[in-house]
């Protein structure tokens, strides 16, 4: 499953150089995140107020092409399961010539009650749970 979402840069994301601040482009990421989860029907904060916490354990991200204020963007993302995590491939296109301005893996684990876990709400969502 592919899931994509159209975003804006806005002015004051971008840096002295005139181009987007490379820590703006994690909040693209984890916005991303957060639409898809919402458009399938999983909470975050009903998922926290049963004790369960989906976190960042460790994210690579790979710029390619800087954005520039005004500039359309397609962030796109695809989940599998890899042991207890949950991995993000994310790519980040320029539009309207989408051009690679950059891509991200992010793994995320489950803490529930503290402790390592997987949840069915989110092993429904991987690839290979919809091939």
């Amino acid at each position: 499953m592919t899931h994509e979402l159209k975003m804006k840069v806005r002015d004051y994301e971008c840096d002295l150089q005139g181009i987007v601040n490379n820590a703006n482009y994690q909040h693209y990421f984890e916005h991303a995140r957060h639409e898809f989860l919402m458009e399938q029907g999983v909470s975050f904060a009903k998922m926290h107020q049963e004790g369960i916490d989906a976190v960042v354990a460790r994210i690579q991200i790979d710029f390619k092409v800087p954005l520039k204020s005004g500039d359309e963007f397609l962030c796109q993302l695809k989940v599998k399961k890899d042991g207890i995590k949950y991995v993000f491939h994310q790519q980040i296109h320029r539009l309207p010539d989408m051009r690679l301005a950059c891509r991200a893996k992010v793994d995320t684990v489950c803490l529930i009650n503290g402790k390592l876990g997987t949840r069915p709400e989110l092993d429904n969502l991987t690839e290979e749970h919809n091939v």
